[in-house]
């Protein structure tokens, strides 16, 4: 019985595993190669490190404070708009037979059957409602962020050096944690734009999996976006 449904099914256990591959196989690399390697995620924490050591000389944090609430107001408008896709799809269960009918008529499209339709919006699901939960605790983050830059010390009070620069690295790094786990939601979004795919052909989806890795890859790795962040000599140092 299960030889059979693998004989029936290969493509699209084929294109599963290999969307699996691209999804955690590129999140673990990203990962480990900022580590060693600039990139988007580590140039910018730099900049994020160098914006709480002038935070700290400043007795107005105002704009400081303005500027994490912008940040987070982004990750709502994400957040939110999650949620209003993940309902979306829960109405497109419903309406099931009607989106096969419509999707057959797609040249090149694969033989759906309504189980594998279901299987497909639950992969959706799935991945809308991991990117829910990166956005949330980005949020959450950046109020955290925000309760920090509030408690950090004034440039009246007096603190040794050693003291500030461990303030403006706690800070820093907790903008950085938002930030990365911001990006994770985003990475996700990409990933399920790749899965639509799947809804018309499963070869489709992996060229469409492994053109979301590369994307990912030249964006945050080799970007012109990236070059220019790096001019700064304070980063390069």
């Amino acid at each position: 019985m299960l030889q059979g449904f693998v004989v029936a099914h290969w493509p699209n256990l084929l294109a599963m595993l290999w969307f699996l591959i691209c999804f955690r196989g590129y999140m673990r690399y990203a990962r480990l190669k900022s580590q060693t390697t600039a990139c988007l995620a580590s140039v910018m924490h730099l900049y994020r490190h160098e914006w709480m050591r002038h935070m700290l000389m400043r007795e107005n944090r105002v704009p400081d404070t303005t500027a994490i609430a912008n940040l987070e107001r982004t990750v709502a408008f994400f957040a939110s708009t999650t949620m209003l896709i993940l309902a979306g799809l829960m109405t497109l269960l419903s309406a099931r037979d009607k989106a096969i009918s419509i999707v057959s008529e797609i040249p090149f499209a694969y033989p759906t059957g309504a189980g594998e339709w279901e299987f497909k919006l639950l992969v959706l699901l799935v991945l809308f409602v991991y990117a829910f939960f990166k956005f949330t605790w980005s949020l959450r983050q950046y109020g955290f962020a925000s309760v920090m830059v509030g408690g950090a010390p004034l440039p009246s009070e007096e603190f040794t050096e050693q003291r500030l620069e461990a303030h403006a690295a706690r800070i820093a790094k907790m903008t950085s944690l938002a930030a990365n786990n911001f990006n994770l939601g985003l990475r996700t979004y990409y990933f399920c734009l790749a899965v639509l795919g799947w809804f018309i052909n499963p070869w489709l989806f992996m060229l469409a999996s492994a053109v979301v890795v590369y994307v990912l890859y030249r964006r945050e790795f080799s970007s012109s976006t990236l070059k220019s962040l790096m001019l700064s000599t304070e980063v390069d140092r």
